[in-house]
């Protein structure tokens, strides 16, 4: 396992995943995830950055899916609308894109409950790049440091 391997399935980890529902072509993924009580704050709720953080990688994954391995989506600006707060137990992050454009594209998620209720929705603008460019300046900033 390379360590961009072992990094990811941390990051996987950590974020609750439980496992990629679909990643369509057609530039749509859906992700399941398993909110756990750990992630949340007073009242049982789970924290905000945990939610942006699943809808985003879903988009990212929508990216992926339409535009290949070799490319990693980078997020340029993320805008996230809370609309019900999300509890512990099974939510899905839904992805699709927008716009693709060359290299910045527009894609939009949602985060549901497992009863299909909306909590919140998000626009991100991504920017796609060269995969192998990113992980020669990922491992170089590591040597460095």
């Amino acid at each position: 396992m390379s360590n961009a391997d072992a990094a990811q399935d941390a990051l996987y980890e950590t974020m609750g995943l439980v496992r990629i529902v679909t990643m369509d072509p057609a530039g749509r993924a859906v992700l399941e995830y398993e909110a756990r009580p750990g992630m949340c704050h007073s009242g049982g709720v789970v924290q905000g950055g945990f939610v942006s953080g699943w809808i985003d990688a879903a988009m990212a994954h929508a990216a992926i899916a339409l535009n290949g391995t070799n490319v990693t989506p980078m997020t340029l600006e993320l805008k996230v609308s809370f609309f019900a707060p999300a509890r512990p137990g099974r939510v899905f992050a839904e992805g699709w894109v927008e716009r693709n454009g060359r290299r910045t594209c527009f894609y939009e998620g949602c985060l549901k409950d497992g009863a299909g209720t909306v909590l919140a929705k998000a626009t991100t603008t991504m920017l796609l790049m060269d995969k192998a460019r990113v992980e020669r300046a990922s491992a170089a900033a590591l040597e460095s440091a």
